[in-house]
Formats: structure tokens, sequence, C-alpha cells
């Protein structure tokens, strides 16, 4: 399930009075305090926020950068602003079960469209980043977007080691036991070497720790 934050109005972001810069910079700072919503789902204790995972996703692409042939530089760039239009919207899980989701993808596409429109009204770098990262049509931009789905994997490994969720939430499929449904909706997703390579790093290392002996319903857990 690929983890986004929750409990912003999921309604249209943009009010009927304009917001001058700071006060748009302001409305960007809810990333601070926006939880994935993935995570809460789940039932994890203290899950991070949003920006969290934006300096997640930062550090890979820092990390990576030179594996995968891109410039570190235009990484960060992208990866920087890429949930920004999460400070309006909040944060939208991915399904296996696309049934599940609570938006479209047209609808989320026009309500981020329209948070963009007001988030980056004043700064045309931060719209300009966010709209190479959205058409995924560069090396980058795909080396980024593979890096915001290893972050996830990575955190789940994070939260499965340190036990840090609840079982048996309704909210998630029968289907998948632990947090296995992140990686499932991570792994089709992939499109770069380097992101593959790390995904497939995560996964076994996350499937030896909820697999671990002595661990009660979480060992033996089918993987996905």
């Amino acid at each position: 399930m690929t983890d986004d934050g929750g409990g912003n109005d999921a309604g249209d972001p943009v009010g009927d009075d304009p917001l001058d810069a700071l006060e748009r910079l302001e409305a960007g700072f809810a990333l601070k305090d926006e939880r994935r919503t993935g995570w809460q789902l789940r039932g994890v204790t203290d899950p991070e926020s949003v920006a969290a995972h934006t300096w997640g996703v930062s550090l890979l692409c820092l990390a990576f950068a030179d594996e995968a042939g891109v410039d570190p530089g235009e990484a960060l760039r992208l990866a920087v602003v890429h949930d920004l239009a999460e400070a309006r919207t909040g944060d939208v899980p991915t399904r296996v079960d696309s049934s599940k989701e609570p938006l479209s993808d047209a609808e989320k596409e026009r309500r981020e469209r329209a948070a963009m429109a007001e988030l980056g009204g004043p700064f045309p770098a931060v719209t300009e980043a966010w709209e190479t990262y959205e058409r995924r049509d560069t090396p980058v931009a795909r080396f980024v977007k593979d890096m915001d789905l290893v972050d996830m994997c990575l955190q789940a490994l994070v939260y499965e080691r340190g036990e840090r969720y609840a079982e048996g939430d309704e909210a998630f499929d029968s289907e998948f036991a632990a947090l296995d449904e992140f990686f499932a909706t991570a792994e089709p997703r992939l499109s770069t070497d380097v992101g593959r390579r790390l995904f497939d790093e995560i996964r076994a290392r996350y499937e030896r720790v909820r697999d671990r002996p002595g661990d009660g319903g979480r060992a033996n857990a089918d993987s996905s």
C-alpha cells in the first residue's frame, strides 16, 4: 500500500482569498504534521509525517543518484516538492485493491493540481519541479519516484523491526500479513535498476524480521 498521510479535508483545496508568498509557505509547512495514511490504517504507533517521508526520499536520492546515473542536485530538487500538494489534499493511500482507494486517479490529480496552483503560485521553480516529477518523462523523475517507493519499504522494515503496528486491522486486505501490502503496491511501480535492487534487498531483510521465530502472529506469514 502506498503509504500516504491523512487528516486534511479532501475537498477543493483552493479558497476564495489569495494568499501571499509567506502564507503559502506556511500552508506547505502542514506537511510537518500531516501523518502518512497507510501507516495510520495499519495502526503504527507514532507514524511518520509526510515531511519526514520527504526527507527519507531526499536522503535516498542523494545516496543513490550516482549509481542511477542521474544528477543528485536535480533529484533533490524534485524530491523536496514531490508531495507538497498533500499539505492541502491530505495523503491518499494506494491499495492493491483499487476499489478501496478513497479517490479515483483523475480526482486525485485534479485536487493536487488545484493545491499546487495555490501553494506554488508565486514560486515557479517549485511548481516546475513538481510538474517534472509528476510527468515521469525524465530519468531523474523516474528515479525519484522509485526512491519514493523504496523509502516506504525501508520504513516498513523499520516499523516491522520495532513491532510498531497492530495486527488484524480490518482496513487491510486479509490476504496480506504484517506490512506486506506496502511491498505489494510498490513492486509493480518500480522502473529503475537501482530501485529494483534496493527493493529486493529491503524486502529480503523485512521478510527475515517478519518471520523471526517466537514472534507470535507475525512469524511464518506469507510474503507478498
